[in-house]
Protein backbone atom coordinates (compact mmCIF):
# COMPACT_ATOMS: atom_id res chain seq x y z
CA UNK A 1 0.00 0.00 0.00
CA UNK A 2 1.39 3.41 -0.76
CA UNK A 3 1.50 5.98 1.32
CA UNK A 4 0.81 9.76 0.94
CA UNK A 5 0.87 12.91 3.40
CA UNK A 6 -2.17 14.82 3.95
CA UNK A 7 -1.01 17.93 4.73
CA UNK A 8 0.13 21.26 2.86
CA UNK A 9 2.98 22.00 5.65
CA UNK A 10 6.51 22.20 3.43
CA UNK A 11 8.50 20.78 6.49
CA UNK A 12 6.15 17.98 6.83
CA UNK A 13 6.36 17.20 3.45
CA UNK A 14 10.20 17.75 3.47
CA UNK A 15 10.50 15.16 6.60
CA UNK A 16 8.08 12.56 5.23
CA UNK A 17 9.88 12.87 1.82
CA UNK A 18 13.32 12.27 4.06
CA UNK A 19 11.82 8.72 5.35
CA UNK A 20 11.59 7.47 1.32
CA UNK A 21 8.22 6.11 2.23
CA UNK A 22 5.76 8.70 0.70
CA UNK A 23 4.77 8.45 -2.39
CA UNK A 24 2.31 11.56 -2.87
CA UNK A 25 0.72 14.28 -1.46
CA UNK A 26 -3.09 15.47 -0.73
CA UNK A 27 -4.14 18.69 0.36
CA UNK A 28 -7.30 20.88 0.34
CA UNK A 29 -8.60 24.31 0.98
CA UNK A 30 -8.81 23.89 5.19
CA UNK A 31 -4.83 22.00 4.99
CA UNK A 32 -3.78 25.28 3.21
CA UNK A 33 -5.70 27.36 5.36
CA UNK A 34 -4.42 25.92 8.48
CA UNK A 35 -0.85 26.96 6.80
CA UNK A 36 -1.92 30.56 6.11
CA UNK A 37 -1.98 30.16 2.66
CA UNK A 38 -5.38 31.53 1.21
CA UNK A 39 -4.93 33.56 -1.96
CA UNK A 40 -4.49 31.46 -5.33
CA UNK A 41 -1.32 32.68 -6.17
CA UNK A 42 0.00 32.15 -2.79
CA UNK A 43 -1.48 27.96 -2.84
CA UNK A 44 -0.10 27.36 -6.36
CA UNK A 45 3.46 28.70 -4.89
CA UNK A 46 3.38 26.34 -1.99
CA UNK A 47 1.52 23.44 -4.17
CA UNK A 48 4.99 24.08 -6.85
CA UNK A 49 7.15 23.84 -4.06
CA UNK A 50 5.80 20.48 -2.58
CA UNK A 51 6.10 19.24 -6.28
CA UNK A 52 9.41 20.33 -5.76
CA UNK A 53 10.10 17.69 -2.57
CA UNK A 54 7.43 14.99 -3.90
CA UNK A 55 8.29 13.39 -7.48
CA UNK A 56 4.95 11.51 -7.01
CA UNK A 57 1.08 12.89 -7.77
CA UNK A 58 -0.12 15.84 -5.40
CA UNK A 59 -3.71 15.93 -5.09
CA UNK A 60 -5.23 19.54 -5.36
CA UNK A 61 -8.60 20.36 -4.41
CA UNK A 62 -10.79 22.83 -6.62
CA UNK A 63 -13.37 25.42 -4.72
CA UNK A 64 -15.88 25.78 -7.13
CA UNK A 65 -18.98 24.21 -6.47
CA UNK A 66 -20.49 24.46 -9.89
CA UNK A 67 -19.55 22.39 -12.53
CA UNK A 68 -18.14 25.03 -15.14
CA UNK A 69 -15.87 26.33 -12.13
CA UNK A 70 -14.03 23.20 -10.93
CA UNK A 71 -13.82 22.33 -14.97
CA UNK A 72 -11.78 25.97 -15.13
CA UNK A 73 -9.93 25.34 -12.38
CA UNK A 74 -9.03 21.92 -12.81
CA UNK A 75 -7.42 23.07 -16.02
CA UNK A 76 -5.82 25.17 -14.32
CA UNK A 77 -4.18 23.21 -11.69
CA UNK A 78 -3.01 20.96 -14.42
CA UNK A 79 -0.80 23.70 -15.89
CA UNK A 80 0.86 24.29 -12.12
CA UNK A 81 2.37 20.97 -11.64
CA UNK A 82 4.30 18.01 -13.81
CA UNK A 83 1.84 15.28 -12.01
CA UNK A 84 -1.56 16.69 -10.86
CA UNK A 85 -4.40 14.85 -9.28
CA UNK A 86 -7.47 17.64 -9.66
CA UNK A 87 -9.83 16.84 -6.24
CA UNK A 88 -12.69 17.21 -7.17
CA UNK A 89 -16.27 16.24 -4.34
CA UNK A 90 -18.66 13.65 -5.35
CA UNK A 91 -21.90 15.55 -5.89
CA UNK A 92 -23.90 15.70 -9.13
CA UNK A 93 -21.59 19.07 -10.21
CA UNK A 94 -18.56 17.37 -9.32
CA UNK A 95 -19.42 14.48 -11.58
CA UNK A 96 -20.14 16.41 -14.62
CA UNK A 97 -16.35 18.14 -14.00
CA UNK A 98 -14.82 14.53 -13.50
CA UNK A 99 -16.10 13.49 -17.02
CA UNK A 100 -14.78 16.82 -18.80
CA UNK A 101 -12.05 16.65 -17.03
CA UNK A 102 -10.83 12.99 -18.05
CA UNK A 103 -11.77 13.64 -21.34
CA UNK A 104 -9.09 16.20 -21.65
CA UNK A 105 -6.74 13.28 -20.07
CA UNK A 106 -6.28 15.17 -16.10
CA UNK A 107 -6.19 12.73 -13.56
CA UNK A 108 -8.80 13.28 -11.11
CA UNK A 109 -9.20 12.16 -7.17
CA UNK A 110 -12.88 12.20 -6.30
CA UNK A 111 -13.31 13.49 -2.51
CA UNK A 112 -15.58 13.19 0.02
CA UNK A 113 -16.60 9.82 -1.22
CA UNK A 114 -19.02 7.84 1.63
CA UNK A 115 -21.02 5.37 -0.20
CA UNK A 116 -20.67 2.21 -2.72
CA UNK A 117 -22.82 4.15 -5.32
CA UNK A 118 -20.85 7.70 -5.18
CA UNK A 119 -17.40 5.18 -6.08
CA UNK A 120 -19.35 3.67 -8.99
CA UNK A 121 -20.38 6.82 -10.41
CA UNK A 122 -17.06 8.40 -10.28
CA UNK A 123 -15.35 5.42 -12.08
CA UNK A 124 -17.76 5.57 -14.81
CA UNK A 125 -17.12 9.28 -14.82
CA UNK A 126 -13.36 8.66 -15.57
CA UNK A 127 -12.24 9.19 -11.53
CA UNK A 128 -8.13 8.08 -11.46
CA UNK A 129 -9.17 7.39 -7.54
CA UNK A 130 -11.82 7.89 -5.19
CA UNK A 131 -11.13 9.06 -1.73
CA UNK A 132 -13.49 7.16 1.12
CA UNK A 133 -13.40 9.21 4.66
CA UNK A 134 -12.78 6.76 6.79
CA UNK A 135 -12.99 8.93 10.40
CA UNK A 136 -15.94 11.29 8.82
CA UNK A 137 -18.03 8.09 8.93
CA UNK A 138 -16.80 6.13 12.14
CA UNK A 139 -17.57 9.94 13.39
CA UNK A 140 -20.91 9.34 12.98
CA UNK A 141 -21.46 5.82 13.99
CA UNK A 142 -20.45 3.81 10.85
CA UNK A 143 -17.87 1.77 9.54
CA UNK A 144 -15.67 3.74 7.46
CA UNK A 145 -13.18 0.81 7.02
CA UNK A 146 -16.08 -1.65 5.78
CA UNK A 147 -16.62 1.16 3.41
CA UNK A 148 -13.20 1.13 2.10
CA UNK A 149 -13.05 -2.73 1.75
CA UNK A 150 -16.62 -2.60 -0.05
CA UNK A 151 -15.80 -0.35 -2.96
CA UNK A 152 -12.37 -2.55 -3.43
CA UNK A 153 -14.45 -5.56 -3.42
CA UNK A 154 -16.50 -4.38 -5.99
CA UNK A 155 -14.01 -2.48 -8.16
CA UNK A 156 -11.91 -5.82 -8.27
CA UNK A 157 -15.35 -8.17 -9.10
CA UNK A 158 -15.86 -5.22 -12.23
CA UNK A 159 -12.14 -4.94 -13.24
CA UNK A 160 -12.77 -1.18 -12.68
CA UNK A 161 -9.26 0.40 -12.88
CA UNK A 162 -10.27 3.49 -10.75
CA UNK A 163 -8.01 2.67 -7.72
CA UNK A 164 -8.75 3.95 -3.72
CA UNK A 165 -7.17 5.69 -1.49
CA UNK A 166 -7.75 5.79 2.44
CA UNK A 167 -8.53 8.76 3.55
CA UNK A 168 -9.71 10.79 6.72
CA UNK A 169 -7.16 8.35 8.35
CA UNK A 170 -7.32 8.89 12.21
CA UNK A 171 -4.15 6.84 13.38
CA UNK A 172 -1.87 3.74 12.66
CA UNK A 173 -4.91 1.22 13.16
CA UNK A 174 -6.85 2.83 10.22
CA UNK A 175 -3.62 2.39 7.54
CA UNK A 176 -3.25 -1.55 8.96
CA UNK A 177 -6.99 -1.66 8.13
CA UNK A 178 -6.92 0.14 5.45
CA UNK A 179 -4.43 -1.88 3.98
CA UNK A 180 -6.25 -5.43 5.46
CA UNK A 181 -9.17 -3.96 3.69
CA UNK A 182 -6.96 -3.73 0.03
CA UNK A 183 -6.75 -0.42 -0.53
CA UNK A 184 -3.48 0.31 -2.44
CA UNK A 185 -3.28 3.58 -1.29
CA UNK A 186 -3.77 5.66 2.07
CA UNK A 187 -3.44 9.35 2.80
CA UNK A 188 -2.58 10.14 5.85
CA UNK A 189 -1.82 13.06 8.29
CA UNK A 190 2.07 13.22 9.32
CA UNK A 191 1.70 12.82 13.25
CA UNK A 192 0.03 9.37 11.93
CA UNK A 193 3.59 8.98 9.78
CA UNK A 194 5.21 9.57 12.95
CA UNK A 195 3.15 7.31 15.37
CA UNK A 196 3.80 4.19 12.85
CA UNK A 197 7.71 4.48 13.14
CA UNK A 198 7.34 4.53 17.18
CA UNK A 199 7.17 0.99 19.28
CA UNK A 200 8.11 0.97 22.98
CA UNK A 201 9.66 -2.81 22.37
CA UNK A 202 12.03 -1.02 19.36
CA UNK A 203 13.00 1.69 21.59
CA UNK A 204 13.47 -0.59 24.47
CA UNK A 205 15.15 -2.80 22.16
CA UNK A 206 17.71 -0.26 20.67
CA UNK A 207 18.45 0.30 24.70
CA UNK A 208 19.48 -3.32 25.58
CA UNK A 209 21.85 -3.21 21.97
CA UNK A 210 23.72 -0.39 23.42
CA UNK A 211 23.75 -1.29 26.56
CA UNK A 212 24.95 -4.76 25.91
CA UNK A 213 27.66 -3.42 23.00
CA UNK A 214 29.27 -0.83 25.81
CA UNK A 215 29.44 -3.64 28.14
CA UNK A 216 30.76 -5.59 25.86
CA UNK A 217 33.72 -2.69 24.29
CA UNK A 218 34.68 -1.97 28.20
CA UNK A 219 32.51 1.15 28.23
Amino acid sequence: MQLFLDTANIDEIRQGAELGVISGVTTNPSLAAQEGIGAAAGYRAAVQEIADIIDGPISVEVVSTDAAGMIAEGRDIAEWIPNPWVKIPSTAEGFKAIAALARDGIRVNQTLVFSVNQALLGANAGSTVVSPFVGRLDDIGQDGIALVADIVAVYQKQNVATQVMAASIRGPRHCVLAAQAGAPISTIPYNVLTQMIKHPLTDAGLARFLQDWQQASGG
